[in-house]
């Protein structure tokens, strides 16, 4: 079984993806609802919350993990390949440097996310490995996580603060935009109409989808339905869940303890 964990409700951007190109493989969910967001908190509290996470997955039968959660990705993946030598772990922000690496045309590529991630320094690491020569343009975007869990998704609210972030990437000329957060595809329109159609998006979820297939002989027990955790459920929660996964889904609070 797949298990993927994220902050709160953005890796369900990974899920849905997860169910529109391997729809038979059973999937086990785990958003930290009750302590999201992670992007404003440190290093070891992040490599905590992530281990405790897949610790739970784990347990729930999960061959595979996948980490739904850019910012986890950017800090917490070693630690846990470390702990768990032996199950794949796989993050969301390799696939998603690929893909903008063979994307670009004129290498200015920009990159948003947590205050975590884009201190981290983790995109521009892995694309000048890639491509020394392409100048990449990075931006916090501390305010999308919240808006994204109140489900505020297209109010005025959001797009004058979307269009606040972007105004300097449209003024350095980016061709390719990755959405360094799992939640932030949730804002895809809005982002889009922000930042300028001819600009490409880069959803991070989409490619981690493509590296999950490596995996196949682990996944290939299809019995079982898929779960879905929260630490903290909530009508929002479930508004969320329903639209992005299209319709009604059985949603549970569960009792892992998040200290």
């Amino acid at each position: 079984m797949i298990g993927i964990f994220d902050s709160g409700v953005g890796g369900l951007t990974v899920v849905r993806e997860v169910l529109k190109q391997l729809p038979n493989q059973p999937i086990i969910y785990f958003g930290d609802t009750a302590r999201t967001p992670y992007g404003n908190k440190g290093p070891k509290t992040i490599i905590r919350y992530s281990q405790e996470n897949t610790d739970f997955l784990l347990s729930k039968g999960a061959s595979v993990i996948v980490i739904g959660c850019n910012t986890a990705s950017a800090v917490a993946v070693e630690a846990l390949r470390e702990k768990h030598p032996d199950v794949p772990i796989l993050e969301v922000i390799t696939p998603a440097v690929s893909r903008a690496v063979a994307v670009t045309k004129n290498k200015k590529i920009g990159v948003i996310g947590t205050r975590a991630t884009i201190a981290s320094q983790i995109y521009t690491k892995k694309i000048q490995e890639i491509d020394s020569s392409i100048k990449v343009f990075s931006a916090a975007c501390p305010l999308f996580v919240p808006l994204v869990e109140e489900n505020w998704l297209t109010r005025p609210e959001t797009k004058m603060i979307a269009r606040r972030y972007l105004t300097d990437f449209k003024n350095v000329g980016i061709d390719t935009l990755i959405l360094g957060c799992t939640h932030y595809p949730l804002l895809k329109e809005v982002i889009s109409a922000k930042i300028g159609k001819r600009v490409v998006l880069v959803d991070s979820a989409e490619e981690v989808v493509k590296e999950i297939t490596n995996y196949e002989l682990r996944i290939t027990n299809k019995e079982g339905d898929s779960k879905f955790y929260f630490s903290d459920l909530t009508e929002q929660v479930g508004k969320i869940s329903a639209r992005w996964l299209g319709g009604k889904v059985d949603l549970e609070e569960t009792n892992f303890e998040t200290k």
